[in-house]
């Protein structure tokens, strides 16, 4: 069996990416072949395939963090052919050939039976970003974040993991705060269930180790000085979930925040999510947590064969919502 597939190499130390034609022990081991349907983009694939960023820890390797299909085969016995699945983060497109491609082989371990409700196209118009989005929104909640401490703000609002975070809080209850370096997205951010809108080139981050506090918890994507704005800022026993960096990854700041409002700094790696947990928060984005407006937030849906023009408006900052990659 032969197929397309999107391959990133190393050649002499240059990042290549481009299509080839594979079979199934051209991929990586695994106990689980998948037929994928969808993938799609994510901030992370544009660093990979260009080499904007250190992604992959071996080569070559298929692209595409996330995918969702139906097993073709598999050799563990919780699946069967023809079972909808998904797959976010693990492994792929690290040390693992990942989603871009017609067929996966895979673990079995990362696999997630796709939850009531939700199908491949469904899965991956939320993908990593929206698995993220409602890790994060989990873990608040775990830790006491709830509508009546304050709003919620959320930062770098129109991308992936802004928009669906926004989304998933307001029909939750909470008031939304979005930030955004975008003006022209403020009709955008409202729609989606933000009450208000800051530009990011209008807010006054301070420089007292405690400014007046203005949020009840954060969703944070864009690291740097925001995130330090964020921790003088956040209200008492408020949460901030670190997602994203690409303000920066430096952090300057004190312990004020800690030990004087008991701020509480949850870092959320996605990709490296326990089992347990990750089936968790798919059956809540299922549930309590399902986005009601994915229609708006996923902006493309594009062919397989037009991914290779899709990744540099990623890393110029130039994207708003989520593109969703049609495999077949």
């Amino acid at each position: 069996m032969k197929f397309q597939a999107f391959r990133i190499h190393n050649e002499n130390g240059r990042i290549v990416a481009r299509f080839e034609t594979l079979g199934l022990d051209d991929l990586n081991p695994g106990d689980v072949v998948i037929r994928v349907e969808y993938s799609d983009i994510n901030y992370k694939d544009a660093l990979a395939a260009t080499g904007a960023g250190k992604i992959l820890r071996k080569y070559p390797l298929v692209g595409g963090i996330d995918l969702a299909g139906v097993v073709e085969s598999s050799q563990d016995p919780r699946y069967k052919p023809g079972d909808p699945v998904v797959i976010t983060g693990s492994a792929l497109s690290e040390t693992h050939d990942g989603g871009y491609a017609e067929f996966a082989r895979v673990s079995g371990d990362w696999v997630i039976p796709m939850p009531s409700g939700l199908d491949t196209r469904t899965a991956m118009a939320l993908g990593t970003a929206g698995f993220t989005a409602a890790l994060a929104i989990h873990r608040m909640e775990h830790n006491g974040q709830a509508p009546e401490n304050g709003p919620v703000v959320v930062t770098g609002a129109t991308g992936g993991v802004g928009s669906i975070a926004i989304d998933m809080l307001a029909a939750r209850g909470y008031e939304v705060i979005a930030v955004t370096g975008k003006a022209q997205a403020a009709d955008y951010l409202t729609a989606l269930g933000a009450g208000r809108v800051l530009l990011r080139n209008k807010i006054d981050f301070g420089s007292k180790p405690l400014e007046a506090a203005q949020f009840g918890g954060a969703i944070d994507n864009v690291g740097g000085e925001m995130l330090t704005w964020l921790t003088r800022t956040v209200d008492f026993r408020g949460n901030i979930a670190s997602i994203g960096l690409t303000g920066g990854a430096q952090l300057n700041m004190t312990v004020m925040p800690f030990i004087l409002r008991g701020v509480n700094l949850l870092g959320i790696n996605s990709s490296a999510t326990p089992r347990d947990l990750r089936l968790k928060v798919w059956g809540r984005i299922a549930g309590d947590l399902k986005p009601r407006h994915l229609d708006k937030i996923v902006t493309r849906c594009i062919p397989f064969a037009e991914l290779p023009a899709a990744f540099e408006p990623y890393l110029k900052g130039e994207v708003t919502g989520r593109t969703i990659v049609r495999m077949r």
